[in-house]
């Protein structure tokens, strides 16, 4: 009788610990559960949609610089150019051209030839909220930047300096490290100068392995090598040229800025806002499209066959092609 008792009490003790374990405590019912890891999406550079080294922040205490940096052979060789995200080229007097040059993701010691900006760079440099570093400019184009504005930086300012090797007006260089310290903004990211994608997001296009734009004075040959494009007519250093992941033309409208240089010849303005013919060269291809552009400040809009044409992530250098009297050609 007393096995039996043992072992009937064994059996309750037995249930009673398993019903404990069933039903747990109070509190051991209210404890939450581990929540999932966030998906911490990548941070991109806005000029040039790459992604960001792991634990960068691409919102910056320094604003986007435009640099307007001479490109003629006699202006003896351009310094910083491989530190840009993004080149636009724009005809200037004598249908030659100069460059703005996008600093951002970067912000180098030396940069230049520095020259004086246009109107035409009201419209390149909005969509962004960047401040132009030059050298100057002519009364009515300071006037209308102003107007619309935009912030510029000339000679007198913090990282200014005239280079004693080099012969003026081809000597005015820019350190943009001092004046990024001068001109310190709350962490900002700019917005996208483009909509970025892959190359896998491109339609089918055509072979293109070379390009020319020729502005009437001065052509700019491209050449598709080793998975970038190379400027064959670069004046910048050697070791120092800008490594093109695109090339993009877009054809606009150009009209008399009213005003002329120096030297008597017109200058002239071209117009970035409204729309025209685009023309992406990448990866040795070519896609065809058309681009928008609502003001001088709206941001740019590709297409082709009816959809939208997203720029693949990488150093992008923007021809600003005039729709008339100007030829673009490319060979497979």
């Amino acid at each position: 009788m007393r096995s039996r008792s043992l072992s009937l009490t064994a059996v309750l003790l037995s249930a009673s610990l398993l019903l404990a374990g069933c039903g747990g405590s109070d509190e051991e019912k209210d404890e939450p559960k581990a929540d999932t890891p966030a998906v911490v999406e990548p941070q991109t550079w806005p000029l040039t949609g790459l992604e960001a080294e792991e634990g960068k922040d691409v919102a910056l205490t320094r604003p986007v610089f435009v640099v307007k940096i001479d490109n003629s052979g006699k202006a003896g060789a351009q310094v910083g150019l491989s530190k840009a995200d993004l080149v636009f080229e724009q005809m200037v007097e004598g249908r030659t051209t100069r460059l703005a040059a996008f600093f951002h993701s970067k912000a180098p010691g030396v940069v230049g030839p520095v020259r004086s900006m246009r109107a035409s760079d009201i419209g390149i440099v909005s969509p962004v909220g960047a401040q132009i570093v030059t050298s100057g400019a002519a009364g009515q184009t300071i006037d209308r930047v102003r107007k619309a504005g935009i912030t510029f930086h000339e000679e007198g300012a913090a990282g200014f300096y005239r280079e004693s090797s080099r012969s003026a007006p081809y000597n005015l260089m820019a350190n943009l490290k001092d004046l990024a310290k001068a001109e310190e903004i709350e962490a900002t990211r700019p917005d996208d100068y483009f909509a970025w994608g892959t190359a896998a997001d491109l339609p089918a296009g055509k072979p293109a392995t070379s390009l020319r734009a020729n502005f009437g004075n001065h052509t700019t040959a491209w050449s598709f090598s080793n998975g970038g494009w190379v400027n064959e007519t670069s004046n910048a250093a050697q070791g120092d040229e800008f490594a093109a992941t695109n090339v993009l033309v877009l054809r606009v409208k150009v009209r008399d800025a009213g005003y002329k240089d120096m030297a008597g010849s017109s200058v002239p303005e071209s117009i970035y806002e409204g729309k025209g013919d685009a023309t992406l060269f990448h990866d040795g291809k070519v896609i065809e499209g058309t681009w928008t552009k609502d003001g001088l400040d709206g941001a740019v809009t590709l297409e082709a066959g009816g959809k939208e044409l997203k720029v693949p992530a990488g150093k992008t250098w923007v021809e600003l092609l005039p729709a008339v009297d100007a030829e673009l050609t490319f060979a497979p």
